[in-house]
């Protein structure tokens, strides 16, 4: 295949997806992508840009690793269901499917809880040409079958255990880390077998910012053959709520000694009136085009 056939089947591949959702009234917006504050997850690192030197007027900004706050703020405003088709920008990224540049489809639907934005995904995957059979799991069924683990009624010192067991680190400082290691060596190889497969409600601990119901997180994500595609949140509505996220992030940036961002206090007062209910979701866009290639 040519440069003009790659390309054309890559724009194909964007108006199908653009389709879908003007069919469904689903809005394209554009946010900003250099930002006054970085992200405060505590394992994406935001690349710093200096602006204006040369002019006498030095500033800091960011490149954003998602348009997921400035298209929430476009939510708290009453912009209804929205998408974005973007690039973004992250450092210390390293390994075969992580580079510093990528492209991301992000969309939101109002009224949504998880399960009904997979069922929508799975209408977005048909549009552009992938019709697997489906498999859902929740993260708790996953691990139980592919792991011969309870993953939450499980602490972390019989998790500590349980890695040793399989000749892996244990040298984590929270839970979580743990339980990702774990999922990546136990889990994730089993997944290869599906050709679409969600897995959802995950442990709190890995909450990120999903609203948490007891012992799980009401989150998915989705691997076509194996590979992550997509994250996805019934997302969190109130300011008190997104602040808490952002505080704890932050303290445990500053524990592995990177660095601490001051807190978003815009996002945080242009969300005062909250978001409404909704579920959204982030998907790579190369990854998802290079499942469509696989078929």
């Amino acid at each position: 295949m040519n440069m003009q056939e790659d390309l054309k089947e890559y724009n194909d591949f964007l108006q199908k997806i653009r389709a879908f959702f003007n069919d469904q009234n689903v809005l394209e917006v554009q946010t900003p992508t250099l930002l006054s504050t970085p992200a405060t997850d505590v394992y994406i690192d935001s690349l710093r840009v200096k602006l204006n030197q040369d002019i006498g007027l030095e500033q800091t900004q960011y490149l954003h690793t998602s348009p997921e706050l400035e298209m929430k703020k476009l939510l708290a405003k009453g912009s209804g269901d929205i998408y974005q088709i973007c690039p973004v920008f992250r450092d210390n990224e390293q390994g075969s499917q992580n580079t510093n540049e990528f492209t991301l489809l992000e969309y939101y639907r109002l009224g949504f809880d998880i399960h009904q934005l997979m069922d929508d995904m799975v209408g977005l995957l048909k549009t552009v040409g992938i019709d697997s059979q489906v498999t859902k799991l929740s993260y708790a069924q996953a691990f139980l079958e592919f792991g011969d683990i309870d993953i939450l009624n499980t602490d972390f010192s019989t998790l500590k255990i349980i890695a040793k067991t399989h000749g892996l680190t244990t040298d984590f400082e929270w839970i979580e880390d743990l339980q990702i290691l774990l999922f990546t060596h136990l889990i994730e190889p089993k997944l290869q077998a599906f050709p679409l497969c969600f897995i959802f409600d995950y442990p709190a601990s890995q909450s990120a910012l999903a609203k948490v119901e007891g012992r799980v997180a009401h989150r998915f994500e989705l691997y076509m053959n194996g590979i992550e595609i997509a994250n996805g949140y019934d997302e969190l509505r109130h300011a008190d709520e997104y602040k808490a996220v952002f505080e704890q992030e932050t303290a445990k940036r500053e524990t592995l000694k990177k660095h601490t961002p001051d807190l978003n206090k815009g996002y945080l007062e242009a969300i005062q009136s909250s978001l409404p209910k909704c579920a959204g979701v982030a998907i790579g866009m190369s990854r998802l085009f290079s499942q469509i290639n696989l078929k």
